[in-house]
């Protein structure tokens, strides 16, 4: 008899939690098509991005000593991968852009490593907040045609690195934008010029 209760329990209690699930799913969702309209970059490109983006990882990940002291991201933005974070030799940073550069349909790779101890979770934390600081500031930007959604904003201890494919007015716009924002150290701009 208490097994029959613990079974009805748990399939209440999934059933409440998955229907709790549904509107997050609707509204990731939304957002993810809402920002798939405004890329320019082509659907092929923005899926092969998020596949370049595994395999990077994937190979970074078998290389046990170099991920297992190192921190690394790894961003794919049409065909172009930034690698930042920090790794503790120049061998082992020169091995993971080597790595990223041997991946199917990468054109060009940013190695933005730096040879340090990994970043503290504060200074991390740090960053997520510059790189939401950045995100809505860029909604400031009155530039005809210009939508914040086509800028990837990537920030590393401070540094923040600017990615996109955009008009050159729209770019310098996004960048100086970008400037103002609190607690940024310094802007790597990695555009791709439409015109």
């Amino acid at each position: 008899m208490a097994t029959r209760w613990i079974v009805t329990g748990t399939l209440l209690l999934s059933a409440l939690l998955l229907n709790g699930c549904v509107p997050v799913v609707v509204v990731g969702g939304a957002a993810a098509t809402a920002s798939l309209v405004h890329d320019r970059r082509t659907t092929g490109s923005i899926v092969e991005d998020e596949a370049i983006e595994l395999r990077v990882i994937n190979a970074l990940s078998k290389e046990k000593e170099l991920s297992q002291q190192s921190h690394i991201n790894v961003t794919s933005y049409n065909y172009t991968v930034l690698l930042t974070g920090e790794t503790p030799t120049e061998a082992f940073r020169k091995r993971a852009g080597d790595l990223a550069r041997a991946q199917e349909k990468v054109r060009r790779v940013h190695n933005e490593l730096v040879i340090a101890a990994p970043s503290s979770m504060m200074t991390r934390s740090s960053d997520s907040l510059i790189t939401t600081r950045v995100k809505s500031a860029l909604f400031k930007v009155k530039v005809e045609g210009f939508d914040p959604s086509r800028v990837k904003v990537v920030t590393e201890n401070g540094t923040v690195y600017l990615m996109g494919l955009l008009y050159h007015r729209e770019a310098e716009a996004v960048t100086e934008q970008a400037r103002q924002v609190s607690g940024v150290q310094r802007i790597v701009t990695l555009y791709q010029y439409q015109d």
